[in-house]
């Protein structure tokens, strides 16, 4: 057998062992599409995803919503808080990594160690602390429990991720710009920022996907059903019923996705690169 041969049977075998992994990890998305158009009895009674009598009624039962507030309307409150929560991230982020990556202060061990530390913290273990503050500040049944935090750098895991990166970017590209009459806040958004673009697509990308799903949050913080996120919404709806629907569930479940799916693929590739990279290339 020619090289050749064992390079194109290899190939195949790759390719062969990607295309069933992916369609295994993909298969439970595909389902839950089919079975959004299937009635209740049939989702139960096959495995398949392809509906044999296909109907529409999940999708108009669940637009309906709740007292005159729609799907939509809970989609909206959802991202009320996640995109200001997504742009505080990526501020707050940059600079904190920026500031540990580039300047030296007294005692910055000691606060990189304490910022580290914070990553081994459980959520519910701050949970308790969090409301009493929040409530002492008359913050409660409103967003701003889940934005503020973002805005101090309180998710430690970006801030982490961006000095790495900052950590791989010469540091004689900032002072070839202070030579060049750049002050620290230009050298910052016309020299790093534009370097960072990968890993700071792939930090808002996460914080989009993380509160779009989160239901612990909103649910502590936020008690008028008017402004419930999508997924307190999708767990009520399911409490609402004895014997709920799961066509309507999983039809305003594959809705409520649609915006993270639309954000990642129109991102994948920032989000790659991002993930991959390990310094500067070129």
């Amino acid at each position: 057998m020619t090289r050749e041969k064992r390079d194109r049977i290899n190939t195949f075998l790759r390719y062969l062992i990607l295309i069933l992994v992916g369609t295994i990890m993909v298969y439970p998305l595909i389902w839950m599409v089919g079975a959004s158009f299937k009635t209740n009895a049939e989702i139960f009674s096959s495995i398949g995803f392809i509906p044999k009598s296909p109907t529409v009624e999940g999708y108009v039962r669940g637009f309906k919503g709740y007292e005159g507030m729609t799907l939509l309307f809970f989609m909206w409150n959802t991202y009320r808080f996640v995109l200001p929560k997504v742009a505080v991230t990526v501020f707050s982020a940059v600079f904190t990594a920026y500031g540990f990556a580039r300047f030296q202060f007294i005692g910055k061990r000691f606060s990189f160690a304490v910022l580290l530390s914070t990553l081994f913290l459980p959520q519910v273990v701050l949970n308790v602390p969090q409301y009493i503050l929040f409530n002492q500040i008359g913050w409660l049944d409103s967003y701003l429990p889940l934005i503020i935090p973002s805005l101090f750098a309180g998710d430690t895991y970006f801030v982490y991720m961006l000095i790495q990166f900052l950590r791989g970017i010469p540091k004689e590209l900032e002072e070839a710009a202070k030579i060049d009459g750049c002050n620290v806040l230009q050298t910052l958004w016309y020299v790093i920022v534009p370097m960072l673009k990968p890993s700071i697509v792939s930090c808002a990308l996460f914080q989009f996907m993380w509160a779009s799903n989160d239901f612990m949050g909103p649910l502590i913080y936020v008690n008028t059903v008017a402004k419930y996120p999508v997924s307190i919404f999708l767990r009520m709806s399911m409490d609402a019923d004895v014997g709920f629907e799961w066509n309507r569930v999983l039809a305003m479940s594959l809705i409520a996705i649609i915006p993270s799916l639309a954000v990642f693929f129109m991102a994948q590739n920032s989000f790659v690169d991002g993930i991959a990279a390990g310094g500067v290339k070129g």
